[in-house]
């Protein structure tokens, strides 16, 4: 994995701007710790930190091809799975080949199909070709998102990058946010191709750009079709398990050390179980690693969502596949602590607020890096298989409105309670909140003669694969690209995607249960005890001094009465949360979020200055 910057003026001479790119591509350090490089022409210039995962030796970035009409250039970021059955089919094509890794082979796949490689590959990626034959930038995204790509448009040209702060350290590039970019920090949902920062753009998941001296132009190379379901439950089970199980034997390929995140839940456990059968037949033994915090399990307090501690079912499944295992057991304090909010806000560039499931992960990330650079993980199921509770709510299920904020607060409005009441208006958070479900719905493709039950299943899941799950992937990115640490994700494998997006309802419901396809597709890799489990959320630390530590934290900054956090945060409702007594509630989730919300856009404004436009 690793970060990739680059700069097209057509208006300039960027031989003399190489200390800029450097700037850009610096930025950038941690997602690609081995090596950096540039490379300048007349009109462009790439940028490159390399994290090095295959071809440890060849791979250098970026990478040029010499043609005789001029040179392509590529600074790529990612893994493409297939590029060995995609070398050999270049070479039929009689491509020759100087490295062995992925990377020369996207580079030669343009070269011999230019725009139409994206239909030839396979995995998460994110790259930017420059071709001197005709002055023209190639900027490509992968079909589900997984791995980031921002874009800045200039009035002679553009700036891209892995991420904001890679344009950010652009001088041509202001730090302002404007009620557009507030409204994507507040709402919670993750609107494709939108970036909170003034004039930004995220290059949209499944899409790609190409800009000229005639301008610039956007489209989307693959999406979710409708399509009838032919297959019975028995054929479905099976299916599944051989796209899952060919998905994590590709994502197994790698040169350095890796390791697989285990929850103890259905979704790590297949995907340890799909891999531990596939290193053995190779002689070797999974590494797996969890997170817990210092007694997590003694003390556990069940609720109507968090039902388990998850470490009794980590053991279950280590024992089962006989995994090499680590337990990353956190303290509460370090998680409430204002270095790691600082890391996690600048691995994000966001003010997200999720506080310690956030801090958690980063910090697990740092000691897994450690010991492994690729470690594969299960995100993506809970959005293809229908896993989380609202898809089963008849209430939520009905109700406009994305559901997971609709669950979350308990109202179909999106309201922010502690937004200042000047803001709030001019935000208009629900009717922003609407007009984005709407835009998203209509885009649900169906098909003719679909119960109005099937229809509205394949919009919910339609809706959490392209307005959830993007923000979720964004997630697993930045806080492991921020130690280095590359993370794969199995069951985002577009042919995934596309299958479970056409199951029947009716299956993936079978015996009242959420997610039966996925449990009965890992039923040979899974215990008994974790197959069955219900879902549980990602970890939330229950010890009694991490909310009175955040108040704490509210109550330093009360003292400074300018600090810009009170343009976007009512004072007066940092007060209350920050001297409110104790709950009774091992988690007040409405007081973590309200506290965690005002910290991250307190420690957003100190580190990037933005300007406010209100």
């Amino acid at each position: 994995m690793c970060g990739i910057a680059g700069w097209i003026a057509f208006d300039a001479d960027l031989t003399r701007q190489e200390e800029t790119v450097i700037g850009m591509i610096r930025s950038l350090r941690a997602r690609g710790p081995d090596a950096s490089g540039t490379w300048t022409d007349r009109h462009a210039a790439l940028g490159h930190q390399r994290l090095a995962v295959i071809d440890l030796d060849g791979g250098a970035q970026p990478m040029t091809a010499a043609t005789p009409d001029g040179p392509v250039v590529m600074t790529y970021s990612g893994e493409v799975y297939n590029f060995v059955a995609l070398r050999q089919e270049l070479r039929g094509r009689g491509h020759h080949f100087r490295t062995t890794g992925d990377t020369e082979v996207v580079l030669r796949a343009y070269l011999e199909w230019g725009d139409g490689l994206v239909e030839h590959l396979r995995g998460m990626y994110a790259f930017g070709i420059w071709d001197g034959r005709t002055d023209r930038l190639l900027l490509v995204r992968d079909r589900l998102g997984i791995k980031p790509l921002y874009y800045y448009r200039t009035p002679h040209g553009l700036l891209f990058g892995s991420e904001p702060k890679a344009l950010l350290a652009h001088p041509s590039v202001e730090a302002a946010v404007d009620h557009d970019g507030l409204r994507e920090i507040f709402l919670g949902v993750k609107t494709p191709g939108a970036a909170i920062w003034r004039g930004m753009r995220e290059l949209r998941p499944a899409s790609l750009l190409t800009l000229d001296r005639r301008g610039a132009r956007e489209r989307t190379y693959w999406s979710l079709t409708a399509r009838p379901h032919t297959e019975d439950a028995d054929a479905t089970t099976a299916h599944v398990e051989e796209l899952l199980s060919g998905s994590v034997r590709e994502q197994l390929v790698a040169d350095v050390p890796r390791c697989l995140l285990l929850s103890g839940g259905l979704d790590s456990s297949a995907i340890a179980g799909f891999a531990a059968d596939a290193l053995s037949g190779h002689g070797e033994r999974l590494r797996t690693f969890s997170v817990d915090f210092q007694g997590h399990t003694d003390h556990f307090t069940p609720d109507h969502h968090n039902v388990s501690p998850d470490a009794p079912h980590v053991r279950e499944v280590v024992k089962h596949l006989d995994t090499d295992h680590t337990d990353i057991v956190l303290d509460a304090s370090d998680l409430a602590g204002p270095d790691v909010r600082r890391a996690a806000v600048r691995a994000r560039d966001l003010p997200i607020g999720r506080g310690d499931m956030d801090h958690s992960l980063i910090q697990l990330f740092t000691a897994v890096r450690e010991q492994s650079t690729v470690a594969l993980s299960g995100e993506g199921a809970d959005e293809m298989f229908g896993g989380y509770w609202w898809f089963h709510d008849t209430g939520l299920r009905q109700a406009a409105g994305f559901p997971w904020l609709t669950a979350a607060l308990g109202q179909t409005r999106q309201e922010r309670a502690f937004l200042p009441k000047d803001l709030a208006p001019v935000l208009d958070l629900p009717g922003y909140a609407d007009h984005r479900y709407r835009e998203a719905l209509s885009a649900t493709p169906v098909l003719d003669g679909e119960s109005p039950a099937q229809r509205r299943s394949r919009e919910l899941l339609h809706l959490h694969l392209t307005r959830s799950l993007t923000g979720m992937l964004e997630r697993k990115d930045r806080l492991s690209m921020a130690v280095g640490l590359e993370v794969r994700v199995p069951f985002c494998d577009h042919r995934v995607a596309e299958y479970a997006f056409n199951v029947p309802w009716s299956l993936h419901t079978a015996q009242n249960r959420e997610k039966s396809v996925l449990r009965a597709a890992a039923r040979h890799v899974v215990p008994d005890g974790v197959l069955m489990r219900r879902k549980s959320p990602y970890p939330m630390t229950q010890d009694r001094h991490y909310v009175p530590a955040l108040q704490r934290q509210v109550r330093e900054v009360l003292a400074d009465r300018d600090h810009q956090v009170f343009a976007l945060f009512d004072r007066a409702a940092a007060t209350r949360a920050a001297h409110v007594g104790p709950t009774g509630h091992p988690r007040p989730q409405a007081l973590r979020a309200a506290l965690e919300k005002f910290l991250d856009l307190h420690t957003w404004i100190d580190l990037y200055g933005p300007r406010l436009l209100l």
